[in-house]
């Protein structure tokens, strides 16, 4: 980032159902393709439309209540957002950049900017995280089926033990190659922290699943929960999923849960001293 840049985060909330995920592709509708789109109708007229780069990628049909991006602008394109949009008085540029983007993106959008601010010095949305916090939310045989969450909810059809799940999720903290439960990616690694991982059952029986790690790799946290769904049926034992991840292979033991029932909660960064250096930390190549 040049000295002639000035640097945004956004924080962003979406609905997955009708996104082909975050990433940008040819034809297909996505978060990144509709919050750029937005960003060049702002700045048409102020030289090249923006690009955002985002804390993590999320798969086609997964939801989104704290996601962040940034984005860089040119001075001309600050320049704009300091301008009176109609009639009302001038906005900081920050809050000038939410308010043009929601309201380009219309009142009952799939997809909102919850907050925009000027970055601090070092930020990057993606280099700098040290954290991600998803839920996963599964409705078993006992749980309420409330229609109107369907989106947000994945259904099974049999009864699932939470407390075995629960020992199951505790069983794979730490630092390991979790290639049994990621999608393989020419060139990107599969070794991660997961920091926190466990089950509990809400009052209407709606299971709910936190799990945090530094990162996720593809489909890795929708592959942990069909883990401990197995388990939860008793088809699998706790600690066949630690056997299964340290065998660091794709197996058929269990299935990959559907999409919709994740959702991103929080990306979490260190003080603001520590942003540059987690940034090149984090650009390093992760080993065991």
């Amino acid at each position: 980032m040049t000295d002639l840049v000035t640097r945004f985060r956004l924080d962003i909330a979406y609905q997955g159902t009708e996104f082909n995920g975050w990433g940008r592709q040819p034809g297909l509708r996505t978060v990144q393709g509709v919050l750029e789109e937005a960003l060049a109708t702002i700045f048409r007229r102020a030289g090249t439309a923006p690009s955002l780069t985002v804390a993590g990628r999320t798969d086609a049909g997964v939801h989104a209540m704290g996601q962040v991006a940034h984005v860089d602008l040119a001075p001309d394109q600050v320049a704009l957002l300091r301008k009176p949009h109609g009639k009302r008085p001038p906005l900081a540029p920050h809050e000038a950049l939410a308010r043009r983007l929601n309201g380009v993106l219309g009142p009952v959008a799939d997809v909102i900017v919850t907050r925009a601010t000027e970055a601090l010095p070092g930020f990057d949305a993606r280099f700098s995280a040290v954290w991600r916090r998803y839920e996963y939310r599964v409705a078993d045989r006992t749980s309420f089926r409330d229609p109107l969450q369907r989106h947000r909810i994945a259904w099974v059809s049999s009864e699932l033990d939470e407390t075995r799940m629960d020992m199951a999720a505790h069983g794979l903290l730490g630092l390991h190659d979790f290639a049994s439960y990621c999608k393989a990616r020419e060139g990107a690694t599969t070794i991660r922290t997961l920091q926190a991982f466990s089950w509990r059952r809400e009052d209407d029986g709606v299971l709910v699943g936190h799990v945090v790690a530094d990162a996720f790799c593809h489909s890795m946290v929708r592959a942990l929960v069909g883990g401990c769904v197995e388990v939860g049926e008793g088809k699998l034992e706790p600690g066949d999923l630690v056997d299964l991840r340290d065998g660091q292979r794709r197996t058929n033991a269990f299935k990959v849960m559907p999409a919709r029932g994740l959702t991103l909660l929080e990306v979490g960064y260190p003080e603001p001293a520590q942003l540059s250096l987690r940034a090149e930390q984090t650009r390093a190549m992760r080993s065991l």
